[in-house]
């Protein structure tokens, strides 16, 4: 096998027993890192300290990542316009945030009879934020919730 030094010189290709002689005398461990290679390399390094800053390396990336929620605000299809507006300057604030909107319009009892009123507002919803948002998917009533989800458009 081919055996890179703790340093990262080249000590070439020798037996497993003299390899592992070689960690040994330097205190270290001999580490299998490309097994398919012809020969297959190890390299001499203390594994506990290279696992140790393999966890820390993940740990930081798991820390920088953003994660993106789907924020949901609810209205009903006779919603005023204060109020609609109150809901609107959230979802924006959602999209400004990088986060999903999720715009659902529900309608209770007899509202079903007069669901155009829903969508009049999922539409009004949409030019409002037509600026800072794509719609992902076309408004869509499923049972007594008429929704649709909002993402905030890239920035170039």
């Amino acid at each position: 096998m081919r055996v890179v030094s703790a340093n990262g010189e080249q000590l070439g290709i020798m037996p497993i027993a003299l390899a592992l002689d070689t960690a040994r005398q330097q205190e270290f461990d001999l580490v299998e890192v490309a097994p398919d290679a012809q020969p297959p390399v190890c390299r001499i390094m203390d594994f506990g300290k290279y696992k140790y800053t393999q966890a820390r390396r993940l740990k930081e990336a798991r820390k920088k990542q953003t994660t993106i929620q789907v924020k949901e605000v609810k209205m009903g299809p006779k919603t005023e316009k204060h109020d609609f507006d109150f809901k609107l300057k959230h979802v924006r604030r959602f999209l400004e945030e990088g986060h999903k909107a999720k715009v659902t319009v529900r309608f209770k009892g007899r509202e079903m009879a007069h669901t155009e009123l829903g969508w009049k507002m999922l539409n009004k919803m949409v030019e409002a934020t037509q600026d800072i948002a794509n719609t992902e998917n076309n408004p869509r009533l499923e049972g007594r919730m008429l929704h649709i989800i909002l993402s905030p458009k890239a920035h170039n």
